[in-house]
């Protein structure tokens, strides 16, 4: 059974800085493409950040840019989001999505077969 966990949310202030983390079981997804979703209360899902099978590809929404970083450790089959600069506008539910085809990443969350439950991110102003 495939599962992937997110942990390393939180309630934070505007300006601090968190990891998430997703850590995957039940297959490897080393040469898979992930990525990371959120979605805010009365909003759809909404891509945050992706990256390739092998990490040198990544992609992110452009309110992130420069503030957001996505990785991966393949051998401990785990995806990393490091979130500085904190705003109240990035407070959403985090999901972690994993594809069984994809390579190179893709920002639309239908072409992402596999999905974390999600952890909570509140950023207060």
């Amino acid at each position: 059974q495939v599962q992937l966990v997110e942990s390393g949310g939180g309630l934070v202030r505007a300006g601090d800085s968190l990891r998430l983390s997703c850590a995957a079981s039940g297959r490897t997804f080393s040469r898979n493409a992930m990525a990371w979703f959120r979605q805010a209360p009365g909003k759809e899902r909404e891509f945050v950040a992706g990256i390739s099978w092998i990490g040198s590809n990544t992609d992110y929404v452009d309110s992130v840019k420069g503030r957001f970083a996505i990785s991966r450790d393949n051998a401990k089959n785990t995806l990393y989001l490091q979130m500085g600069g904190l705003k109240p506008e990035d407070t959403a539910v985090y999901y972690c999505a994993a594809s069984s085809t994809l390579v190179l990443v893709a920002t639309t969350a239908s072409r992402y077969n596999y999905w974390g439950q999600g952890t909570q991110v509140t950023v207060s102003s």
